[in-house]
């Protein structure tokens, strides 16, 4: 411990943020980081606790006492080297992760908990800016190859553990440039492009080939990548949207979210698309349908495009509003702590302007005489508890009609794709749709071909991408070295 009585001393001290009437007039990241100062003291918070229980908060396993405890002491650059023991991207876990270690934090038990997140984000940063972090290329090769289909944070992941064990390995991604939705599903201003493409710089100094523009499965098949390659591994991700199937779906205005997001990223890149349907929330009045992230983003960009209104709906009861950090007897029986809690959260982007409503369910879209969406219309819904769980049943008589010219859906997504490669290779699907591939070995049923990251587990967070990265690459190491 870097103070004995850290934790006592010193009150929790968050990034400042530049304020909402300002940031949603640009599209960069508007978080200022701690002071060296300020990061000390927050490292000192971290009480050594005999039980570190943001070990199980975080997926990685991070060493967080370790790291807390040099930053106390201001070693900064061996702090960081304890970080990329366990975490290949902090300077993305350490802006776009919700942070699960700091809710198991032990002194949030009854005090706000340690800063992880900010001492994070502030350690890549200096290590990037200090020449820290760098390419390491691996000294020797070893003749194998490996192949990876898809290019996010466990592709990546994967890629940069294989390659310094001295694999080759290529890494193909269907988009224009490498990242996958760091890349193109996640606004500038929560992560800047320009740090994926730092980050992606230094995988290709390392070594690792990206070929982008590359939809495998149909510009080349799956089974001639196994042939060419030692191991295959899939990292596709979960990108099958969850749709409404409702009256008037097809009116011009209704988006599912990512084209939203992917289309206002490619314009921030510079990028032509004036050959396609505008998505713009330009003067409309703007519908966000689904309460997560990715809402939340949509809701950030529409207020950056100017939009007239936003409305965000959910079709879950209101959460308990516990403030920002719970204690523990505050927290919900089914989430206790150190679990994750169910409570209300509001982003940056709900701070910026967004009215919010809870337990709607979208029953119909209404559009104009030209087939442009007008109006949107919901019923209020009640969770019923039985013995099964909770039932929705719908309030009669609640209908209202709310304008409305764009309506975003955002309501997650329900597994990979199965078109094209999955289908190729005959891979089995667990009962989720995802593709079936344990959690030891991470294989498939077909030899030689793994799978990891939201295309294995799922839709999920990218602190989960990672670990599922770094995993599927021991894994696939041990059986190369069978071979």
């Amino acid at each position: 411990m870097g103070e004995l009585k850290g934790f006592l001393t010193y009150k929790r001290e968050e990034p400042a943020k530049e304020q909402a009437k300002k940031r949603v007039q640009h599209y960069r990241e508007f978080v200022q980081p701690l002071s060296d100062k300020s990061l000390r003291q927050q490292g000192a918070r971290c009480m050594d606790c005999g039980v570190p229980f943001c070990h199980q908060g975080c997926p990685l396993g991070n060493l967080i006492p370790e790291w807390n405890h040099l930053v106390s002491e201001e070693h900064w650059k061996q702090a960081l080297m304890a970080l990329l023991e366990t975490n290949n991207f902090p300077e993305f876990t350490g802006r776009i992760c919700p942070a699960p270690c700091e809710t198991a934090c032990v002194l949030g038990i009854n005090e706000d908990p340690v800063a992880i997140e900010a001492i994070e984000m502030a350690l890549a940063d200096k290590g990037f800016a200090a020449g820290w972090i760098k390419a390491e290329p691996p000294t020797h090769r070893t003749g194998k190859s490996i192949a990876i289909v898809g290019s996010g944070p466990a592709g990546l992941a994967a890629a940069q553990q294989l390659n310094r064990k001295g694999h080759n390995v290529t890494v193909y991604e269907r988009s224009d440039r490498p990242g996958g939705l760091l890349m193109y599903g996640i606004p500038d201003f929560k992560l800047e492009k320009s740090k994926v493409e730092r980050r992606i710089k230094l995988l290709k100094e390392e070594g690792i080939e990206f070929r982008c523009g590359v939809n495998v499965g149909k510009d080349v098949s799956a089974q001639q990548l196994r042939q060419e390659h030692d191991a295959l591994l899939l990292t596709c991700g979960a990108t099958k949207k969850r749709d409404i199937p409702i009256p008037g779906r097809e009116l011009k205005g209704v988006y599912f979210a990512d084209e939203l997001l992917n289309q206002s990223t490619r314009r921030q890149l510079g990028l032509d698309v004036s050959g396609e349907d505008p998505v713009l929330a330009t003067g409309k009045n703007v519908i966000v349908i689904g309460g997560g992230d990715t809402g939340s983003d949509c809701v950030g960009t529409s207020n950056r495009q100017g939009a007239k209104s936003i409305t965000q709906f959910e079709i879950l009861d209101t959460p308990p509003n516990l403030g920002k950090f719970p204690r523990r007897v505050e927290r919900p029986s089914q989430t206790p702590w150190p679990h994750w809690p169910m409570m209300l959260r509001t982003s940056t982007s709900h701070e910026e302007g967004c009215d919010r409503h809870w337990s709607l369910l979208t029953k119909e879209f209404i559009g104009d005489a030209q087939g442009r969406l007008k109006e949107l219309v919901t019923q209020r819904v009640e969770w019923i508890k039985s013995e099964s769980g909770y039932e929705m049943q719908v309030v009669e008589g609640s209908e209202k009609a709310w304008p409305c010219e764009m309506a975003l859906i955002a309501i997650g997504f329900t597994g990979p794709e199965t078109d094209g490669l999955v289908s190729e290779l005959s891979l089995q699907l667990d009962r989720r749709g995802n593709v079936s591939a344990n959690e030891q070995q991470y294989v498939t049923n077909e030899e030689g071909v793994f799978a990891a990251g939201d295309m294995r587990r799922g839709q999920s967070l990218v602190v989960w991408a990672i670990k599922e990265g770094r995993d599927a690459a021991a894994a696939i190491e041990q059986y190369l070295a069978k071979k």
